[in-house]
């Protein structure tokens, strides 16, 4: 049985971090847990001719990046709640939009309807996110630039958005993790915010997950099996001159973000690490 949004409290939190990161991934293991209530999936996204597309976009809520809510500093967070039917078993409301991370305006919003939100935030190797990232705006026919073009003429494509982030053509930008951590940090203490590596959904799923509810201070799920979430195919591979162009951009990015985690990254930065490929 639901119970009326409004007699429930705020949304307790958002799973943000990098666009192609395992955000969707996350989203569908956590609608499986018994205690969380997740955003209302949005059939609006559906797509016929891209439905691994649809999934992930079906998940995002994208309201606290969304300037339309905010045009005269009075947000109604009525239209925000829609998205959430909880009910009465449900201990927890969260939702996933990744670019909460990214958008520049996005933390102090979330800090302004719900001081003590809690991030979820998935890192990905910069190098594969910004391929991914780009291999998925060409499914869908946004970019049709090759990916070395793309890469090199980020800076002035992206002009067009101010004085906003560009949603589209932001490549290499929203691999710079260390500054997005620092804004999310400003309006929330480090104990509230969850950093992880994307491949821990991969390679740990049940400790990650135990991680996850930790946090969130729910029971630890009782057995999940792993899933591919948002898998979408590759025409070619990333050459070696995109990836150490990449890697020189991002090299001292990493290495920052390994100081402020304590994480090792050294993978993220090998010279020869093997894309995913579906292609002939």
């Amino acid at each position: 049985m639901s119970t009326p949004f409004s007699h429930r409290r705020v949304v307790d939190f958002v799973i943000g971090g990098a666009q192609k990161g395992g955000t969707t991934a996350l989203d569908a293991y956590l609608r499986e847990h018994p205690e969380i209530c997740m955003a209302q999936k949005n059939a609006v996204y559906f797509s016929k001719e891209h439905p691994e597309i649809s999934t992930a976009g079906q998940k995002e809520v994208h309201f606290f990046d969304n300037e339309d809510h905010f045009v005269n500093g009075n947000p109604d967070y009525s239209q925000y709640h829609r998205r959430f039917n909880p009910g009465a078993a449900h201990e927890v409301l969260g939702e996933a939009t990744p670019i909460y991370m990214y958008w520049n305006d996005s933390p102090r919003r979330i800090w302004e309807y719900n001081p003590k939100m809690k991030f979820i935030l998935l890192l990905r190797d910069p190098i594969e996110r910004a391929y991914s990232h780009w291999n998925m705006e060409r499914i869908r026919n946004a970019d049709r630039m090759s990916f070395w073009d793309a890469i090199n003429n980020e800076k002035e494509r992206c002009l067009e958005a101010l004085p906003l982030q560009h949603r589209v053509y932001s490549y290499v930008s929203r691999g710079l993790y260390t500054e997005q951590l620092h804004r999310i940090w400003a309006y929330f203490p480090k104990d509230r915010v969850l950093c992880l590596k994307s491949e821990s959904l991969k390679e740990g799923l049940d400790e990650t997950l135990a991680r996850v509810c930790e946090f969130l201070q729910v029971s630890k799920f009782k057995g999940v099996a792993a899933r591919t979430a948002h898998s979408l195919p590759y025409e070619s591979r990333l050459t070696d001159r995109e990836r150490d162009y990449l890697r020189q951009i991002f090299e001292p990015e990493v290495r920052k973000l390994e100081k402020e985690l304590n994480w090792d990254c050294g993978e993220w930065l090998l010279p020869r690490r093997a894309t995913p490929w579906r292609g002939p």
